[in-house]
């Protein structure tokens, strides 16, 4: 009698189990994973000692023991420690307990030597026009982050529209091609904003740093402050109406705030850009949605209450230029 072979067992997961495991793949490679340490997770901050088996403590023997020679002994202490190397000792270890890498305490101190912030603000201030402000801020030395950048991303959409957003940084997508938002990230925002009716033409991107931070960290406080000129005079020149300040770094940034974002979200506040007072709307993120698809019912709500906004404003300009007439 011969065995019949079994056909090998399939193991079927829910679409929403699937998408997390992407979402999941998808932060770490946005992290700067690119290395497996083992076949299987590890976690390395659980201790082993509950496992680990000890050999009893032998019993006191009543000896003598003889005294050690002074001379043998300084030659152990001062010998070499020789520790044992393991394979993977060459290898980076990673903390994905982290949504976006932070920049390292060195490359935080040295920062603020990269560039001068009333450079940066002289450099915008001379810009009288969208195209010149580009070019001013590809022309810009003074922040280290635009010499491991490929491009500038300075905007996309209507710089003629009413509503202006402001993104965090560039990501890697972003930086290949020259334009904010156009990954996932972007992909979604542009599904949020088609809920309400908009689409890219309707509205002007670009973000407070216009150059990538490296493997997709948090921008640095200095880093930040260098493109707070180019961004004010960036909000001068296209003079919009309404302000979306997408995500926590844009967000705590232009309000001046340490507040996170999940605390500044859906509560406007007006913002004073040369004697000029925009409202402006602090909402999530679409990479924070993407690994936390919850909070999309709270952007939804922003989103309405910024529909309602443009509604007002374009009510309010409407009777201006009747009055006018």
């Amino acid at each position: 009698m011969t065995d019949i072979p079994q056909e090998p067992q399939h193991t079927h997961i829910s679409h929403a189990d699937y998408m997390n495991m992407v979402h999941a793949l998808e932060f770490q490679i946005n992290a700067g994973v690119n290395v497996f340490l083992e076949a299987d997770p590890v976690n390395r901050f659980k201790s082993n000692r509950s496992t680990e088996t000890f050999a009893p403590d032998p019993q006191p023997q009543h000896t003598l023991t003889p005294r050690p020679d002074p001379k043998l002994t300084a030659q152990i202490v001062s010998a070499p420690v020789i520790k044992p190397q393991s394979q993977n000792d060459d290898l980076p270890s990673y903390d994905i307990q982290k949504a976006r890498p932070v920049a390292p305490a060195v490359l935080r101190e040295n920062t603020a030597d990269a560039g001068d912030v009333s450079a940066a603000e002289h450099v915008a201030e001379q810009a009288d026009t969208l195209d010149a402000l580009k070019q001013a801020m590809e022309a810009f030395e003074g922040c280290a982050l635009k010499r491991a950048a490929k491009n500038t991303v300075f905007s996309d959409g209507n710089p003629a529209s009413k509503i202006m957003l402001v993104g965090e940084a560039p990501g890697r997508d972003e930086d290949r091609e020259g334009k904010p938002f156009i990954g996932r990230s972007g992909k979604l925002l542009d599904k949020m904003f088609a809920a309400i009716g908009l689409n890219r033409n309707d509205i002007y991107i670009t973000n407070l740093v216009p150059w990538r931070p490296t493997g997709n960290r948090t921008p640095t406080p200095h880093e930040t402050a260098l493109c707070r000129p180019f961004l004010l005079r960036h909000i001068e020149l296209v003079q919009p109406d309404i302000l979306v300040l997408v995500g926590g770094v844009s967000a705590k940034e232009m309000l001046d705030s340490t507040l996170g974002i999940t605390k500044l979200r859906g509560s406007w506040q007006d913002i004073n850009i040369k004697s000029r007072e925009i409202p402006a709307l602090p909402i999530l993120h679409p990479a924070y949605l993407l690994r936390n698809p919850a909070r999309k019912a709270e952007t939804w709500q922003d989103l309405c209450s910024l529909q309602k906004k443009l509604s007002n404003t374009l009510t309010s300009d409407a009777a201006n230029l009747e009055g006018t007439d």
